[in-house]
């Protein structure tokens, strides 16, 4: 339990601090140049929040606590990212409008990425607590 719970919140805050710093920071302008019209002023925080929550749950069962090795770790974490974020994306680019290839595949190698960063931060901070 307490394994659980420390790898929950490595992996939560791994998280945050990578989707913030590229949400807010890094690729603002880009999204809205590419979303335009799309993007709401400010994102609606209870949904944000729901979907953080449950994302890192999934990383958490998933990924982090399976993991014998914190390479399988960082595969499994970039597996999951690439498919929920394709799943997204793919999504998006096959039924809205505005929705890009570019946009599509930026956003799925930033998904492998953080997902990939997130739980092998998870997968080390649930091995220091035994």
């Amino acid at each position: 339990m307490k394994k659980g719970l420390f790898a929950y919140a490595g992996t939560l805050l791994a998280f945050l601090v990578l989707d913030g710093l590229w949400l807010g920071v890094l690729m603002a302008p880009t999204y809205r140049a590419l979303l335009g019209p799309l993007m709401l002023d400010q994102p609606l925080l209870a949904p944000a929040a729901v979907f953080y929550l449950l994302y890192v749950l999934g990383c958490v069962v998933f990924v982090v606590l399976p993991a014998k090795t914190w390479r399988r770790a960082s595969a499994l974490g970039a597996l999951l990212g690439l498919v929920a974020y394709g799943t997204y994306d793919l999504s998006n680019w096959a039924t809205l409008n505005g929705w890009s290839a570019q946009l599509a595949l930026m956003d799925m190698a930033w998904g492998t990425l953080a997902t990939c960063i997130a739980c092998t931060v998870g997968y080390w901070v649930a091995r220091k607590v035994q």
